[in-house]
């Protein structure tokens, strides 16, 4: 957790290379020169970005970042998988977006992570579980995708076959629809213009992210963990309440994920489910005697989904 800390948070100032940490610099730098904070979207990131920007130097800043990205994975993994929790924390780490949301997005990384703070107290602390969940949506107001998630799949927890045929109605839906839910969603105004752009994006947004369309890869991505969680709940009859709530979260997001694939950020969007993916896949193997030869299943499954990363980085 420490060298992954140190090695993402201070890495070399490039927005060539780690996409908008130029712009959230040179905003650092505009504070440090006596630029007024104004109250407005994602108010929590640019507060703390302006309280940072009077006492340290931008690159302990971005350590700084990377502290409150990853030590929140740390904690739910220790909570939620106890003695097995580095099965979890590797698998969070070895994700397809880890790297990307720590080093570009960090808004968005940062709004997930505190969700998965706030997961830490599932069990034992309501209030101070949605708090952190608030904490998360100040952090960056996307959030608001996965917070209704969370709550569609609390009403629905005794229904997780419901869920599945949201997830899968979802893609023939989209295939049809074009891109009527990209503007649907963005004339509801429940995000702020940075965010509604990831939704339709200009010309300009096109030509920056050029893997726009319906991705039949990345939607083959997101159904193993929705395999899994078909397998451990339908299939074998798994009642871990936790998990359940869990596993519809991820589903319910993702399937907002397929109605505007077709976005010019869609990337943006998924990552609201994808944060969830290692844990669905991984939980129920690490708490509970569930297949023959588990271990041996559980290092395939780690290893495979390393190297999907690998693969795509490589690409």
């Amino acid at each position: 957790m420490v060298f992954v800390i140190l090695y993402m948070g201070f890495r070399p100032l490039s927005g060539w290379i780690f996409g908008d940490m130029w712009q959230y610099h040179q905003k650092f730098v505009d504070y440090q020169n006596g630029e007024p904070f104004v109250k407005d979207r994602d108010w929590l990131f640019y507060r703390l970005m302006w309280l940072c920007s009077k006492v340290m130097d931008y690159k302990y800043y971005f350590t700084l970042i990377d502290i409150l990205y990853v030590v929140p994975m740390y904690l739910f993994a220790k909570k939620h998988f106890r003695r097995y929790w580095f099965f979890c924390f590797f698998m969070l780490m070895a994700s397809f977006s880890f790297w990307t949301y720590g080093t570009n997005g960090l808004r968005n990384g940062l709004a997930t992570s505190f969700f998965l703070w706030g997961l830490v107290y599932y069990k034992d602390n309501r209030p101070l579980m949605f708090g952190f969940f608030a904490l998360g949506f100040m952090m960056h107001n996307s959030l608001v995708i996965t917070l209704a998630a969370y709550t569609t799949a609390y009403f629905l927890r005794d229904k997780p076959k419901v869920i599945l045929g949201g997830w899968l109605a979802a893609i023939p839906v989209s295939l049809v629809s074009g891109s009527f839910w990209n503007n649907f969603f963005e004339n509801l105004g429940l995000f702020t213009d940075r965010t509604e752009g990831y939704l339709t994006g200009s010309e300009e947004t096109l030509e920056q992210f050029s893997a726009t369309g319906f991705r039949w890869d990345f939607v083959f991505y997101s159904g193993v963990a929705i395999f899994a969680g078909w397998y451990f709940i339908i299939d074998r009859k798994l009642k871990d309440k936790f998990y359940i709530q869990l596993f519809g979260t991820y589903a319910v997001a993702n399937a907002f994920w397929l109605l505007v694939i077709r976005a010019a950020f869609s990337n943006r969007f998924a990552y609201l489910s994808w944060f969830m993916m290692a844990p669905v896949i991984i939980y129920p193997l690490c708490k509970y005697e569930i297949i023959k030869n588990q271990y041996r299943t559980m290092g395939t499954i780690i290893l495979l989904y390393y190297l999907f990363t690998y693969y795509m980085f490589m690409l």
